[in-house]
C-alpha cells in the first residue's frame, strides 16, 4: 500500500563546524550493508534527531474546474559533490515554513550498472561524476510529472551494490519541490523545468573533507579509493562539467548552508510565487451552477417508502445512536448494490445443476477497489466489504482549514496500482463537493480513469452534485438523496447533520461542515 503524509518541519540544530567534518580513519571500519539514495518507508520530506515533523494539509492544486491551475514551484540546486547542497536545501524548507515541500535528490537517478560496470566501481574506476552516468531519460519526465501535480514512482538507489532496489518511493503532493544534484543544470530538458536556479559554490579543500567523511562512514569506501576516485574524476568533471554552469544559475550562494543572507532572500521570493499561486476553491463552486438542471451522471435511489421512511429516522434529531447507526447501515447497503449496477459487465454462460445453459453477467475489469473520505466515509466500508469479495480498501484523509475555509489533504493510503481498478469512492455527505472533487482529484493524479469513478454518497446537496459533475463529467454519482440548498457554514438544507459526529458519537464543533473531515476512527 502507498502511503503519503503531508507535513511541517520545525527548526532545531545548527551545522557543525569544520572540524566535525573530518573524517576518523579506523582501519577496522566495516562497511554499512546497504546506503541508498533515500528511505522507503519514511514520508516524502525530512526528519531528523533534532526536528519534529508535525501533520499538516496540503490545500487545494486545481481549480473549481477541477484542473490543475497552478504548477508545483521547482527549486534546482546544483553544485560539486559534498558542496553543501542537500543542506542549504534543509535549511530552505526550514525557513519556508510550509507543509507541502518534496525533496528530490538526483542520486536516485544513476543508472544501473552493468557487471563490468560494477567491477570498475568496486576499484574505484568508474566515473558517477559524468553526465552519463545519471538516467536522465527517466529523470526529466518523473520531475516534470511531478510538478504538474501527479503521483511519481522514485527509484531507490543501492550505492553498495549501484543498483535499484525493487520497491520504487511513491512520491505526491508538492507545491514546492527542491530538486538537488551535482548535473542538476546539466540537460537543457531538465533546465526548462527549473523555476529557480541556485548554485552552491563551496572551497574545494572543504568538499574534499565532506566527502571523504560520507564515503568512508555512510557508503563504506576506504580512504585511499575516495581520493583516488576524488583526483581521477570527482575534480576533473567539477572543472569540466559543473562549475561552468554556475553562470546559468539566479543565485550563486557561498559557503553552503551557513550562508542565512542567501536563504533568507531565497525564501522571500519563493514565499511571494506561492501567495501568487493561492485559490480559494470553495468560494469558487458555493458561487457556480446555481439553478441548472441535475446531471446525468447523477443516479438517486427511487423514492419508494422503504428509502423514505429510512431518510425519516436517519434525518430524525431525536434518533437515538443505536438506530441511527441500524438505518445508516441499510440505506449503505442499498447504494453501494445500486453503485454496482453501474460497472461494465458482460455476458457470462454457466451450467445449471440441472444441466441446463444460464445466460448470466460477470464483471468486466480487472479489480474493484473502494476508497473511502475519512472518517464518516469509512462508515460505507463493511458494506462494500458484505458485497464485493476480496475488494481492496484506500483511504483519503480531508480536514477543512478553519483559517481559509478550505479543505486541505492530509494523509492517503491507496492500493499499489490503483489505476488499473475501478474506483467506488464514498463519502456519506456532499455539501459544496469540495472534499469530494479532492478525493477525485488524488485518484487522477494516480492515474485512474475518470470514467472508471464511481462517487456514492448517503446525501447530497444540489451544489455538491453540480459542482462534481461540471469539473468531472465522467464521473458517475450514486446517491440516496439530494437536497436543494446549503446555508452560510455549508450545512446541507434540510440536511441529516454532522454524520460522523452522530454516527460516532462524538460532538461536533460549534462551526462543522458536512464535509469536514476529523481524524480516522481507528
Amino acid at each position: 500500500m502507498e502511503e503519503v503524509w503531508f507535513a511541517r518541519i520545525m527548526r532545531g540544530g545548527g551545522e557543525g563546524s569544520l572540524d566535525r567534518l573530518l573524517p576518523t580513519v579506523n582501519t577496522g571500519l566495516s562497511p554499512r550493508k546497504r546506503t541508498t539514495s533515500q528511505c522507503k518507508s519514511e514520508p516524502p520530506l525530512l526528519r531528523t534527531s533534532k526536528r519534529t515533523i508535525y501533520t499538516a494539509g496540503r490545500p487545494p492544486w486545481y481549480n473549481e474546474h477541477g484542473t490543475q491551475s497552478k504548477e508545483a514551484f521547482v527549486i534546482g540546486l546544483c553544485g560539486g559533490s559534498a558542496s553543501g547542497k542537500t543542506t542549504v536545501a534543509r535549511k530552505i524548507i526550514e525557513a519556508l515554513d510550509v507543509p507541502w515541500v518534496v525533496l528530490l535528490s538526483m542520486d536516485s537517478f544513476y543508472k544501473v550498472l552493468t557487471a563490468e560496470q560494477q567491477g570498475m566501481a568496486a576499484s574505484n574506476d568508474y566515473n558517477f561524476d559524468h553526465p552519463d552516468a545519471f538516467d536522465f531519460g527517466l529523470l526529466v519526465p518523473t520531475l516534470r510529472k511531478l510538478k504538474q501535480g501527479k503521483s511519481v514512482k522514485i527509484p531507490v538507489y543501492d550505492f553498495t551494490t549501484h543498483g535499484r532496489q525493487k520497491d520504487w518511493k511513491t512520491v505526491y503532493g508538492a507545491s514546492v519541490i527542491i530538486f538537488e544534484g551535482i548535473m542538476a543544470f546539466a540537460d537543457k530538458d531538465l533546465l526548462k523545468l527549473l523555476d529557480m536556479k541556485i548554485f552552491v559554490d563551496t572551497d574545494s579543500d572543504i568538499r574534499l573533507v565532506r566527502r571523504l567523511r560520507r564515503d568512508i562512514t555512510e557508503r563504506g569506501r576506504d580512504i585511499e579509493g575516495v581520493i583516488k576516485q576524488y583526483n581521477k574524476f570527482v575534480k576533473p568533471a567539477f572543472e569540466q562539467y559543473i562549475e561552468p554552469t554556475m553562470r546559468l544559475a539566479d543565485i550563486v550562494v557561498p559557503r553552503g548552508g551557513g550562508n542565512m543572507v542567501a536563504i533568507d532572500l531565497i525564501v522571500q521570493h519563493v514565499h511571494s510565487q506561492l501567495e501568487e499561486r493561492e485559490l480559494s476553491v470553495r468560494a469558487a463552486l458555493a458561487s457556480a451552477h446555481q439553478a441548472q438542471p441535475l446531471p446525468q451522471t447523477l443516479s438517486v435511489l427511487d423514492s419508494t417508502p422503504q428509502v423514505r421512511g429510512m431518510h425519516t429516522i436517519i434525518r430524525n434529531k431525536e434518533t437515538s445512536r443505536d438506530e441511527f447507526i441500524f438505518y445508516s447501515k441499510r440505506l449503505m447497503r442499498l447504494l453501494i448494490e445500486r453503485a454496482l449496477s453501474f460497472l461494465p459487465s458482460q455476458i457470462h454462460i454457466v451450467q445449471t445443476p440441472q444441466g441446463q445453459d444460464y445466460e448470466g453477467r460477470t464483471f468486466h475489469g480487472k479489480r474493484i477497489t473502494g476508497v473511502s473520505i475519512l472518517r464518516a466515509g469509512e462508515t460505507m466500508e463493511p458494506a462494500l466489504r458484505a458485497v464485493c469479495k476480496d475488494v481492496r480498501i484506500g483511504k483519503i484523509l480531508i480536514q477543512t482549514n478553519q483559517d481559509t475555509g478550505e479543505p486541505e489533504l492530509h494523509y492517503l493510503r491507496l492500493p499499489k496500482d490503483i489505476g488499473e481498478d475501478h474506483v467506488i469512492l464514498m463519502d456519506c455527505t456532499v455539501s459544496t463537493g469540495a472534499a469530494a472533487m479532492m478525493a477525485i482529484r488524488v485518484l487522477l493524479d494516480h492515474d485512474v480513469q475518470e470514467d472508471k469513478i464511481l462517487l456514492v454518497s448517503l446525501l447530497m446537496a444540489e451544489m455538491g452534485v453540480h459542482s462534481v459533475a461540471y469539473a468531472f463529467p465522467q464521473v458517475k454519482i450514486i446517491t440516496t438523496a439530494v437536497d436543494k440548498k446549503v446555508n452560510d457554514l455549508f450545512h446541507i438544507i434540510p440536511g441529516i447533520g454532522n454524520f460522523g459526529d452522530r454516527y460516532f458519537g462524538t460532538d461536533a464543533p460549534p462551526d462543522w461542515s458536512d464535509e469536514e473531515m476529523d481524524e480516522p476512527s481507528y
